[in-house]
């Protein structure tokens, strides 16, 4: 696993479109939401910020490129040959998106203590932590999943568009409008309770043990992905 996880850390450093959608993007628009954090804070709230700073990162960051290269290493029998190693299934795929996940959460921490330098910190660091993990667990998941619909690295500009597009509008209308009305709804949609759970751990005001139920929710969206990535993903190209 560590063999593998380490020529994937190279090979995404090689990678020029990688390098751009995985590190570029996430790491410029994160940096214009900390820069304008007084208009962005007026417009919903500091926790607001941290939660769409999380979701972008770990949505181009880490699930972007998490498809992408399990695409790409399908399509050039990489993982049929993986498979006839000693590695077994979960080694494979746990080496082969370990570095957009460390990656992806290095981001997302410096960030974040970058974002608390200039504004405020968080009002509870543990919860903000169990967000951001859940969260990532989530998008994993749902990467393994979506890599099972995606014929090449190519297709996976198109295939990602959805999810990635989905979990930060939710972010957004949860972060904007809050949870007073659809709380419900804006609750059981991706990424909604994630929302929550990191606003209130940033912004405070809500005692710990009335936020831990929203990871419930989150969760829940792992179980489906990981349900979904079982039935979808695919080792070889179909033919």
């Amino acid at each position: 696993m560590l063999a593998i996880a380490r020529s994937e850390m190279i090979q995404i450093f090689r990678n020029r479109l990688v390098l751009v959608t995985g590190l570029v993007i996430p790491v410029a628009v994160s940096g214009y939401f900390v820069y304008q954090h007084d208009v962005f804070s007026d417009l919903g709230s500091l926790g607001y910020i941290a939660a769409i700073v999380m979701f972008t990162v770990l949505s181009f960051g880490l699930y972007t490129t998490a498809v992408t290269t399990l695409a790409s290493r399908r399509q050039n029998l990489f993982l049929k040959r993986l498979r006839s190693t000693a590695a077994g299934d979960a080694g494979i795929l746990t080496g082969l998106v370990a570095p957009a996940t460390v990656i992806a959460l290095v981001q997302v921490v410096v960030i974040l203590i970058v974002l608390g330098a200039v504004t405020t910190e968080p009002a509870q660091v543990p919860l903000l932590a169990v967000a951001i993990v859940a969260t990532t667990a989530m998008m994993v998941a749902l990467a393994l999943a979506t890599a099972g619909l995606t014929n090449s690295p190519e297709h996976a500009q198109v295939t990602t568009l959805p999810v990635s597009l989905l979990v930060i509008a939710v972010a957004s209308w949860v972060g904007i409008t809050g949870t007073e009305d659809f709380a419900l709804l804006k609750r059981l949609l991706p990424g909604g309770s994630a929302t929550q759970m990191v606003i209130n751990a940033w912004n405070g005001g809500v005692p710990l043990l009335d936020s831990l139920p929203l990871l419930a929710t989150t969760v829940g969206w792992v179980a489906v992905a990981v349900t979904l990535a079982v039935r979808l993903f695919r080792w070889e190209p179909r033919r």
